[in-house]
């Protein structure tokens, strides 16, 4: 019975709030089955330190020890990065769901081992500017589909830095984030898969890991829906 309720909540949002193919225009899915098989899907082989595609790597962002892999389910580019920005800046966290299933389809067939989700927080101000965030919106939807539990309060960002996209270089992104997350969560002894929107140099996600560290996490590994090239 509640299955059905479900059921019909959507069919009457979809009348009310059609969805529409983010690549191609056509109403239905932000993907359209035609769309899904051009999406910009990072390909091995990738490069062991830095998790780029080889096939995409001017240079390397080398990565904390700490932060074991970065995985990225696809390239920054074409409709991806449209679909980023909307959700990120346009408020449209609907698309957090096929996205987030993007993240979980990834982990259903890559060696990507880990007992807990953990999304890079944002800092206090950004969130009261943004109103969410977006890579909690998405850990949400992976743990909703595998079960895997969800820490939304394991790390936070005691400091705002610049967004990484704006940093001149790799060397200024890395010293931008030192010391700006904490883990105040118990995840002593777990294995954390970071979930983050977007990898640029890696420097958020290798501050996050090393915190994580810091607090006795055994192992951390990134995630995230896109890597820049």
């Amino acid at each position: 019975m509640f299955g059905r309720l479900l059921d019909n909540r959507e069919k009457v949002l979809d009348f009310f709030f059609p969805r529409y193919c983010l690549s191609c225009g056509r109403e239905g899915a932000y993907f359209c089955q035609r769309c899904r098989a051009a999406l910009p899907f990072q390909s091995p082989p990738y490069c062991p330190d830095c998790g780029k595609s080889l096939d995409h790597h001017p240079d390397c962002d080398d990565l904390a020890s700490e932060l074991l892999a970065l995985h990225s389910v696809f390239r920054f580019e074409g409709v991806i990065k449209k679909a980023v920005h909307q959700l990120k800046y346009q408020n449209l966290r609907d698309l957090a769901t096929p996205l987030g299933g993007y993240l979980v389809d990834y982990l259903k067939t890559n060696d990507l081992p880990g007992d807990a989700l953990v999304p890079v927080p944002l800092h206090k101000s950004r969130l009261r500017e943004r109103g969410y965030n977006q890579s909690e919106l998405l850990a949400i939807v992976m743990h909703r589909l595998t079960g895997l539990p969800v820490f939304l309060d394991a790390i936070q960002k005691v400091r705002p830095t610049p967004p990484q996209a704006d940093s001149a270089s790799v060397d200024q992104r890395r010293l931008a984030v030192v010391d700006a997350f904490r883990c105040y969560n118990k995840l002593k002894g777990r294995r954390v898969i970071l979930i983050d929107d977007v990898a640029t140099s890696g420097a958020t996600l290798s501050a996050c890991a090393r915190a994580l560290a810091t607090a006795g996490v055994s192992e951390v590994r990134a995630l995230t829906l896109a890597r820049e090239i």
